[in-house]
C-alpha cells in the first residue's frame, strides 16, 4: 500500500500526520451547479456532483434543485462534504465515500460558506444575506440556534483548539469573534473594508481577505484580537490558506485582478514578507493547500479550472479542467479509503467549450483598466462573466454588445472602492463575440455612464480567444 505524507486541517492550520491515499480536492461550480472533484495524486478530473441543473430551467418555479454552488467545508473526520447553495438558500451534505447526497438542509437568505467545529457536532452556516450564524446539528440535520452576527456573515472559521470561531463581513466593516462555550459576541473587530469573503485561521494568527478594496488583513488569534498589519495585496483579493511546509509557515493569497498568487513568509513575532508571485489563469478564487503543505490548488473562476503548486519551488504543476465558475475550493485529505471514492461520479457536462476574452483599453488610451470574459453554456443561453480591474472607485458602467446595426446594452454595473466589478449578464453571446467566423461581427465594450454612446472604457481584443475543452 502506497502512503503518503498528508495532514488533518482545523480550521485552515496545517497539521502534519501520516494518512493513506485518497486525498481528494473538491471545486464547488456555481454556473453549472456542480461539485467537480479531483485526485491529486494524479491531478486529474474523476468526474462530478450533479446537484443542479442549467439555467433557465434552474429558474422554473417548480424547480427543486440546488442554484447557484459556492461555498465548501468538511467535517473532522474528512467524511462529510459540506456544500452552500447561494441561490436555493441550502447545505447539501454529501458522503465522501460514495459521492452521494445524505442531506440537505434550508436556512436563511443567501448562505455564503459553512465550517463544521473542530469537535463536529455542529456545522456553522454564514447566511450572508442577513445578520446571524446558523447553527445546524448534522445528525438530526436541523438549526438549532441563531448567533447574530454583524450585518452580512461572509463565512465563518475556528481556532484549532475550538474557543473562538471568526467571524468577518461582507456588507459591515467588523469581524466577530465568537466564544463557542457561550455563543455570544466576545470581541468586534474594525476590518479596514466592508467586503471581506474568505478567512484563514490557525492558532495564533487570523487572515481575512477584503475584496473590495485589495488587501488583506492580518488579526490575533488571541485575546484581545488586535489587528496585527493590513497588507496591500491587489484588485479582487479573493481566498486565502494558511500552510506549514518543511520551508517554514506561509500564507498563499489569490489575487483575482492580476491573476496571482502571492506567497507571504509567516515569522512570530514579524511582519509577513512577500517572498513569491505566482502567475495563474484567468480569475484565481477558491485556494487551499495539501496536508503536509507541499501543494496549493487554487480555482481559476473565468478558467474553468484549477492549477496545482508545487510549494517548494512555487511553480505550476498542472493545470485540471473543472466545472463552470469555480468558487470554492477545499482540499481533504483522506476523503477516501475505498475504490468507492470514485462511484456516482458524472461527467463534466455536455462536449462544450467556454470562451475566454480579454478586455483592454482602446488605442491611445493610458488606462490601468483590464478585464477578462468568461462565456459558459448554459443549454439554450450563455452565460457572461467580466472580472475588472482598474476602473474608477464608484464609476457607473454597461457592458455593451457593439458591433452590429444598434449597440445593445447586456448589463449595468458599478466599480467598488477598489476599482473591481465582476458583472454577469445572459444571452446567446459566444457565437456573436467568438472568433469562428473569419470576421465577427460584434465585440463586447465597456463604456461609462448608465446609458447613451459614454466613453470607451475597454474594448475586446482582436486576437484569437481562448477556449477550455470539456
Amino acid at each position: 500500500m502506497q502512503i503518503f505524507l498528508y495532514g488533518i486541517l482545523l480550521a485552515g492550520a496545517m497539521v502534519s500526520v501520516a494518512t493513506q491515499a485518497g486525498d481528494r480536492v473538491y471545486t464547488a461550480d456555481q454556473t453549472s451547479n456542480t461539485v467537480s472533484v479531483i485526485d491529486p495524486a494524479t491531478n486529474k478530473v474523476l468526474g462530478s456532483i450533479h446537484l443542479g441543473q442549467d439555467v433557465p430551467a434552474a429558474l422554473s418555479p417548480l424547480y427543486s434543485g440546488e442554484l447557484l454552488v459556492h461555498g465548501l467545508g468538511f467535517s473532522p473526520d474528512h467524511k462529510t462534504l459540506d456544500v452552500v447553495s447561494i441561490g436555493s438558500n441550502s447545505v447539501t451534505l454529501i458522503d465522501t465515500e460514495t459521492n452521494t447526497v445524505k442531506g440537505k438542509i434550508y436556512v436563511g437568505r443567501s448562505p455564503h460558506e459553512t465550517f463544521f467545529r473542530p469537535d463536529g457536532r455542529e456545522l456553522w452556516v454564514a447566511v450572508r444575506g442577513e445578520n446571524y450564524i446558523s447553527v445546524i446539528d448534522p445528525v438530526r440535520q436541523r438549526e438549532v440556534r441563531r448567533i447574530e452576527t454583524a450585518n452580512g456573515p461572509g463565512m465563518v472559521m475556528f481556532r484549532p483548539d475550538g474557543k473562538y470561531a471568526f467571524v468577518p463581513s461582507s456588507f459591515t466593516p467588523e469581524m466577530d469573534v465568537i466564544d463557542t462555550a457561550s455563543y455570544k459576541v466576545v470581541a468586534r473587530v474594525s476590518q479596514t473594508s466592508p467586503f471581506s469573503p474568505n478567512l484563514a485561521v490557525d492558532q495564533d494568527e487570523v487572515w481575512f481577505t477584503l475584496k473590495d478594496s485589495g488587501k488583506t488583513q492580518v488579526v490575533s488569534a488571541k485575546p484581545p484580537f488586535g489587528t496585527l498589519t493590513v497588507l496591500d495585496t491587489g484588485p479582487i483579493t479573493n481566498h486565502v490558506t494558511l500552510i506549514t511546509n518543511s520551508a517554514g509557515r506561509f500564507a498563499y493569497i489569490s489575487v483575482g485582478g492580476k491573476d496571482e498568487v502571492l506567497v507571504y513568509r509567516r515569522s512570530q513575532g514579524s511582519a509577513p514578507a512577500l517572498v513569491a508571485t505566482i502567475k495563474t489563469g484567468d480569475l484565481p478564487h477558491g485556494i487551499w493547500g495539501s496536508g503536509d503543505g507541499r501543494r496549493i490548488y487554487v480555482g481559476l473562476e473565468n478558467g474553468d479550472g484549477v492549477q496545482a503548486i508545487d510549494t517548494l519551488t512555487n511553480q505550476i504543476i498542472a493545470t485540471i479542467p473543472v466545472g463552470q465558475l469555480p468558487q470554492a475550493l477545499v482540499y481533504v485529505a483522506n476523503a477516501t479509503t475505498s475504490d468507492a471514492g470514485v462511484a456516482n461520479l458524472k461527467p463534466l457536462g455536455p462536449a462544450t467549450e467556454a470562451l475566454h476574452l480579454e478586455l483592454v483599453p482602446p488605442a491611445g488610451v493610458s488606462s490601468a483598466a483590464h478585464a477578462s470574459v468568461s462565456i459558459n453554456s448554459l443549454g439554450p443561453i450563455d452565460n457572461v462573466q467580466v472580472a475588472a480591474s482598474g476602473l474608477k472607485p464608484g464609476g457607473t458602467y454597461r457592458l455593451v454588445l457593439a458591433g452590429g446595426s444598434q449597440a445593445q446594452d447586456l448589463v449595468i454595473f458599478s466599480a467598488g472602492i477598489g476599482g473591481t466589478a465582476i458583472p454577469q449578464s445572459f444571452g446567446p453571446l459566444k457565437h456573436s463575440v467568438g472568433r469562428s467566423q473569419p470576421a465577427p461581427v460584434m465585440h463586447l465594450e465597456v463604456r461609462s455612464g448608465e446609458s447613451g454612446v459614454g466613453d470607451l472604457v475597454l474594448r475586446q481584443v482582436e486576437a484569437p480567444a481562448k477556449t477550455s475543452h470539456r
